[in-house]
């Protein structure tokens, strides 16, 4: 990646017209070939940009942009669109390049395989007494998230989203349906857990016998860690 801070002006031509006029900016040139120019505001988001498939030639200045003070332009050119993205260097404070190598990706804290996890290591909140089955129980279509037994040894299957809609209440009805077929099953009670459960949700669910249990995911995770707690 290169990161140049420079004074520089930047014109969008192709399917719009866009200047910023002459100022202090980032420019930042990537791996993937992609430009993008930022300021000191606007949070994350780039002022210009040009995506990849795309590449960037230097051009000498004309004369009345040497005049002007342009000591070097960009023109950022797109393969399939032909848009560009023409940048008048004015003044460079810093060039630097540096070697990211390769990114391992965003790894996201609280996705649906963390809550079952740690829904799976404390069962004590679908039922008191509650053991734990099997995590992706087996279905004709598809595995339940989580299959336990309440302390009676009732069978309970349990659908565990980030956010609960309707969608997920419609997949627990048709794993109810076929797991109440099972005679060493039947019956079979559902839970459908969430972190947020969306009120037409627990409507349908409630509805059609399904319990709807709302999760706090910070608070499973301190249970979990064994770290202490003030409150």
């Amino acid at each position: 990646m290169r990161l140049v801070i420079a004074r520089c002006a930047v014109d969008y031509s192709g399917r719009l017209n866009a200047h910023l006029p002459p100022a202090t900016r980032v420019l930042m040139h990537k791996g993937d070939g992609s430009l993008l120019v930022h300021s000191d505001g606007g949070s994350y988001k780039p002022l210009n940009w040009m995506s990849p498939p795309c590449s960037l030639t230097t051009e000498e200045p004309g004369e009345d942009e040497a005049s002007a003070g342009v000591v070097e332009v960009w023109r950022v050119t797109h393969k399939k669109t032909g848009d560009a993205l023409r940048v008048q260097i004015y003044e460079v404070l810093h060039d630097s390049n540096h070697d990211l190598g390769i990114d391992p990706g965003l790894q996201k804290d609280g996705v649906e395989a963390d809550l079952q996890r740690l829904l799976a290591e404390q069962v004590d909140l679908i039922s008191e007494g509650a053991t734990l089955v099997r995590r992706e129980f087996p279905t004709a279509i598809g595995p339940v998230d989580l299959m336990v037994r309440d302390a009676g040894g009732a069978a309970i299957a349990v659908e565990v989203k980030r956010r609960g809609d309707i969608d997920g209440v419609e997949q627990l009805t048709r794993y109810l349906e076929l797991l109440g077929r099972d005679p060493h099953l039947a019956p079979v009670t559902g839970v459908f857990a969430a972190q947020e459960i969306k009120p037409q949700a627990r409507v349908l669910a409630e509805d059609r016998g399904i319990r709807c249990l709302v999760l706090d995911y910070e608070d499973m995770k301190g249970i979990e860690s064994g770290a202490p707690r003030l409150f």
